[in-house]
């Protein structure tokens, strides 16, 4: 099932996060100062986003925070956050979180949907691109940044899988 998220579930949704985070940064979890637990209360709560969640047996086994970045028009949505849980890889359910997501930013108008990626994630980069996502060319990485941005076409797109 794929519902909104609710704020009783913050603590599961951040050892989701940290868990499907920790996949892609060989030497662990960099320590930035973030206050997980902080941002994703914050993401649930935000009235201009949302947090969507896949629960299977009782269970959050993916999840996605999106909203319209600052500074953006209104008909671009970023997707800041969008995680599966490292034992449910390779089982559909990012492929269906991910599906769920486009319907919505359809559903609300969206005509373009960015993200940026770790470069060392390769395996979200592959994802990304069996869904239609390609290199931003309005917003190339700057010199040492650490992310690939990538940008969909939400309006019309044909909502495809390949996980």
């Amino acid at each position: 099932m794929i519902r909104t998220a609710v704020p009783a579930e913050v603590q599961d949704i951040v050892a989701l996060h940290a868990r499907a985070r920790a996949t892609y940064y060989p030497d662990g979890l960099p320590q930035d100062g973030t206050d997980w637990l902080a941002a994703w209360q914050t993401a649930i709560a935000r009235p201009d986003g949302r947090v969507l969640c896949v629960v299977e047996e009782g269970r959050i086994a993916g999840l996605a925070s999106f909203r319209t970045p600052e500074g953006a028009q209104a008909d671009t949505v970023k997707l800041f956050q969008f995680h599966v849980d490292p034992d449910r890889w390779r089982s559909g359910i990012g492929t269906a979180l991910h599906t769920a997501c486009v319907e919505e930013w359809q559903a609300d108008g969206r005509r373009t949907a960015v993200l940026d990626v770790h470069v060392d994630n390769q395996r979200a980069q592959a994802f990304y691109a069996r869904q239609g996502w390609v290199p931003d060319p309005d917003n190339p990485p700057a010199e040492g940044d650490h992310h690939l941005n990538l940008r969909l076409c939400v309006t019309g797109k044909s909502v495809r899988g390949g996980e």
